[in-house]
C-alpha cells in the first residue's frame, strides 16, 4: 500500500511539472507575440502595465527542468533568459541601455526555474557550459540593439533545433556580418570576439563557422575584424 501511495505521489508530481512546463511555454509564446515586433520590445507598454510579464515570470518560478530532457531544459532556459532581461529592464525603466544598470548581468538575481540566479549564470553555467553550442548566441537576447533580434514567439522543445538553425542563419546572412568583397575583409559582431572559443570548437575557424550558415560563402582568404557593439535598448 505504501509503495502504491509513493508511486501515485510521483506520478502526480511528474504530471504537475509537465503541466507547468506546458503552461509556461504557452504563456511565454503569448507574451512574445503580444510585446515583440521586428525584434523590438514594447517597453513603454510593459512599463505602463507589467501584469502579463509578471504572470509568465510567476509560472517560470515554479518550473523544475533537468538536463535529462535536453530540449525542454534548453528551451525553458532560453525563454527564461529573454524574459528575465525584459523584467530587469522594466524594473529599471526608463533606461537607455542594460549597461546603465550596475550589475545587470552579473549581480542582479532572478527568481526563476527554482533558482535565484543572474543572467550570466543562465547563459554561461546552465547553457553554454553544459551543451557547447555556439547557436545559443543567436537566441539569447541581452536587451540591446547589437544583439541578434528577439523573435515574437517562444522557443519550444519540439521546434528548438530548427529555431536555433533559423536564427543563426538569419544572423550570419544579416546585420551580424558586413562583407567587403573587394578588400577581402569581413567585419562581424563583437559577440564572435568575446566568445571566440565557442565559434572555433573542433578545429573550426570563425570563417568556417560563418560559411557553415552563410548562403554566399566567403571564398579565399578574408581578414576578420569586429564592429562596435550597439548597447542601446532594443525598444519599439
Amino acid at each position: 500500500m505504501k509503495k502504491l501511495i509513493v508511486l501515485l505521489v510521483l506520478i502526480t508530481s511528474i504530471k504537475g511539472v509537465s503541466q507547468n512546463t506546458g503552461e509556461f511555454f504557452k504563456k511565454a509564446d503569448a507574451f512574445f507575440k503580444t510585446y515583440v515586433s521586428n525584434g523590438k520590445v514594447a517597453y513603454d507598454k510593459l512599463h505602463a502595465d507589467a501584469s502579463d510579464l509578471n504572470n509568465v515570470i510567476a509560472v517560470a518560478k515554479t518550473i523544475n527542468v533537468t538536463k535529462d530532457n535536453a530540449k525542454v531544459y534548453q528551451a525553458f532556459w532560453i525563454n527564461a533568459y529573454n524574459l528575465s532581461v525584459i523584467k530587469g529592464l522594466i524594473d529599471n525603466y526608463p533606461t537607455k541601455s542594460p549597461l546603465d544598470n550596475a550589475g545587470f548581468f552579473d549581480k542582479t538575481k532572478h527568481n526563476i526555474g527554482g533558482k535565484n540566479i543572474t543572467l550570466n549564470d543562465i547563459e554561461h553555467k546552465l547553457l553554454r557550459a553544459q551543451f557547447k553550442d555556439a547557436r545559443f548566441h543567436f537566441v539569447l537576447v541581452c536587451g540591446a540593439v547589437g544583439c541578434p533580434p528577439l523573435i515574437n514567439k517562444a522557443y519550444l522543445p519540439a521546434t528548438l533545433d530548427s529555431q536555433l538553425e533559423t536564427q543563426t542563419k538569419k544572423a550570419i546572412n544579416g546585420s551580424f556580418i558586413n562583407v567587403n568583397e573587394k578588400k577581402k575583409r569581413v567585419l562581424v559582431s563583437q559577440i564572435m570576439e568575446w566568445y571566440k572559443g565557442d565559434f572555433t570548437m573542433k578545429g573550426m575557424t570563425e570563417i568556417d563557422f560563418i560559411n557553415k550558415y552563410r548562403t554566399e560563402k566567403l571564398e579565399g582568404k578574408y581578414k576578420l575584424g569586429y564592429f562596435t557593439y550597439n548597447w542601446n535598448i532594443n525598444k519599439q
